[in-house]
């Protein structure tokens, strides 16, 4: 078990991952982490990490930095997707090896798994077989970071190892419609539609791909778990390279907006646009491994998207109560 007093660099930690796993490291007495914004430390920048590394000494990495986005901003910003993920993992990982840190925890993406896949996935499926197209050039950055932690383990030893999480939701989440991940964009629809009395809300894509979705705080308490109770030798002596981290179970993207619909409560029409890509049909992670070490998520779907429903609608308000009161 990780001691509370060692220095713990969360990358990432003024995103949405980063901010809750801040959240639930600081609720369990960890009291010294290093939680630079990228506007301090550019971690695409491989002197401003490996200075950051030798002046503050980490001794844990939390390596939650990553652009992400959803199926528009993929195929609209590939070569940023993957120049800026490939940095990132490449300087992180290794400056922490270099450092000598003593345990480091990379963050995937279940997108890094093959377009066609068995479901549940297990983590034996990486690389078998051709990417989905929509995310290819992230998906390769994620698949990079779980290698690079497997070769220092193999090559050096280093207690360094990968979860891969399905697909998360969550308070401070993106929620720019150009860029945003399916559940952010429906939630800003449907509330704007409701406010603007709209007939009707459009969802890309025909409705049908199924997709499991995980609320962030379940995601940082596995990691606060695997900082905990797991060390590299666990998982490379199973024959893997990573563990699944979700629910274990999924739905339509249709059946999403719907509960979405419900819980902002907009009770008009919703249109499907068959014309829009819908990414992978299904994407749902077998998380028997993880389950076996004793982590199980906590979170229900619904009671996971109403507590995002109730703070976006509230930042939202905050946002405009701010705009009328600046002077014009």
């Amino acid at each position: 078990m990780a001691s509370r007093d060692k220095r713990i660099f969360i990358a990432g930690a003024g995103g949405m991952v980063g901010t809750s796993i801040v959240r639930h490291l600081s609720a369990d007495g960890y009291q010294n982490l290093l939680t630079p914004l990228s506007s301090e430390v550019d971690q695409t920048d491989q002197h401003q990490v490996t200075s950051f590394f030798r002046e503050a000494s980490p001794e844990i990495v939390i390596l939650a930095a990553a652009k992400v986005g959803g199926i528009s901003a993929n195929n609209s910003y590939p070569a940023d997707f993957i120049y800026r993920n490939l940095m990132i993992g490449a300087n992180v990982i290794n400056s922490a090896f270099e450092s000598g840190v003593e345990k480091l925890i990379y963050l995937s993406s279940s997108c890094a798994y093959p377009k066609v896949s068995p479901q549940p996935i297990r983590e034996e499926n990486l690389l078998a077989g051709s990417l989905e197209a929509t995310n290819a050039p992230y998906a390769i950055t994620k698949i990079a970071g779980v290698k690079l932690c497997e070769s220092y383990f193999r090559q050096h030893g280093a207690n360094f190892y990968s979860l891969t999480p399905t697909n998360l939701y969550g308070p401070n989440d993106n929620f720019d419609l150009e860029s945003s991940h399916v559940i952010p964009a429906l939630i800003r629809k449907f509330n704007e539609a409701k406010l603007r009395g709209s007939e009707s809300v459009e969802i890309w894509g025909s409705g049908e791909p199924r997709r499991e979705f995980m609320h962030v705080d379940d995601l940082a308490s596995a990691v606060v778990f695997a900082l905990e109770q797991i060390e590299a030798a666990d998982i490379f002596l199973q024959g893997v390279s990573h563990l699944n981290v979700g629910t274990g179970s999924d739905m339509t993207i249709r059946e999403t907006a719907e509960l979405i619909s419900e819980i902002v409560g907009f009770r008009r029409e919703i249109v499907l646009d068959p014309s829009r890509p819908d990414g992978m049909m299904q994407k749902l992670l077998d998380v028997s491994r993880l389950n076996a070490f004793g982590w199980q998520h906590s979170i229900e779907i619904r009671t996971g998207l109403k507590k995002v429903y109730d703070w976006y609608a509230a930042a939202a308000r905050n946002l405009e109560t701010e705009a009328s009161a600046t002077p014009r």
